[in-house]
């Protein structure tokens, strides 16, 4: 994949905009389809920052259809297969949008996000050290930072405005928001494919620690997943080579941003502060890097 300008905002005339993600710009094709453009806007702590990493957006794209494929047999997905002839008419936009876009079913999406960890890491590590616990579910005593978990565990949260922290929920809160049948496939599902993906991934060199998924339904209930699957946005990974136990493992995503951040003297509040070119370049190739090793491209 050759180094492109970046994407920061997407502007299509002859579409509606229906909102604009962090990451992700959103528009109407029809009545029941959405095309999602993934720009290479760049967050952490929950704010964009100014400056985009290059080809982030077709990275994520790329990674993500790779996964729906991989996991199409488990549970459908949003994806149509459908190009941008015909829903854009200019060919120029066409070229640059394509490889950062899906043409998607327009569904209505579940009012949790489907977090499943392997590892103990993260806000699950925190809240280890405090109540013995993730989430409220007990665990043995005496787990370090970025140990396996004796089982692969379904977290789920309510979905955040932006800006806002995502909030860890129980199952039990899972099942009133969505309903009993609901909430127990998405749980499974949710399982099974990271099961999937971890053991595939492993045999590549990458630990996903943790991931998160969402799903969506369409008018007849039938359940799909939905937005972005297994990327480095949504996911920790780890490479194998170097990995311990009792410190927090380098990655494959935007830990140079948020170690940069953290020697700023900044509150983590919108606007955010100006990226080096070094630090983008740098995280652009570890994106790069994941896409290599997960897909072979």
């Amino acid at each position: 994949m050759k180094p492109q300008h970046a994407l920061f905002e997407s502007a299509i005339p002859e579409l509606p905009l229906v909102c604009r993600g962090k990451v992700r710009d959103v528009y109407a094709v029809d009545e029941d389809h959405l095309l999602i453009v993934t720009t290479d806007r760049l967050s952490a702590y929950d704010v964009v920052m100014p400056d985009p990493v290059p080809g982030k957006g077709e990275i994520l794209t790329r990674i993500s259809n790779f996964w729906f494929g991989m996991m199409a047999d488990i549970v459908p997905n949003h994806l149509t297969g459908r190009s941008l002839d015909g829903i854009i008419s200019d060919a120029g936009m066409r070229k640059v949008l394509e490889p950062r876009s899906i043409v998607c079913r327009k569904l209505r999406p579940l009012p949790i996000e489907a977090v499943v960890r392997g590892y103990l890491i993260g806000s699950g590590w925190r809240d280890y050290q405090a109540s013995a616990a993730v989430c409220g579910i007990p665990l043995p005593k005496g787990l370090k930072q970025a140990e396996r978990l004796p089982e692969v565990l379904f977290t789920p949260a309510t979905k955040a405005a932006a800006g806002d922290h995502d909030e860890n929920i129980s199952f039990e809160r899972a099942v009133q928001l969505t309903g009993p049948e609901l909430a127990i496939r998405v749980r499974d599902y949710s399982i099974r494919i990271y099961r999937r993906a971890a053991d595939y991934a492993l045999e590549r060199g990458i630990i996903i620690a943790d991931t998160k998924f969402e799903f969506g339904v369409d008018a007849a209930g039938s359940l799909y997943l939905i937005d972005e699957i297994l990327t480095p946005d949504s996911s920790r990974f780890w490479p194998v080579e170097g990995y311990r136990t009792g410190a927090n493992p380098p990655s494959f995503d935007k830990q140079f941003v948020r170690d940069y951040l953290d020697t700023l003297d900044w509150d983590r509040t919108a606007p955010g502060p100006r990226i080096p070119e070094e630090i983008l370049m740098k995280t652009a190739g570890k994106y790069r890097e994941a896409l290599r090793i997960l897909t072979a491209a």
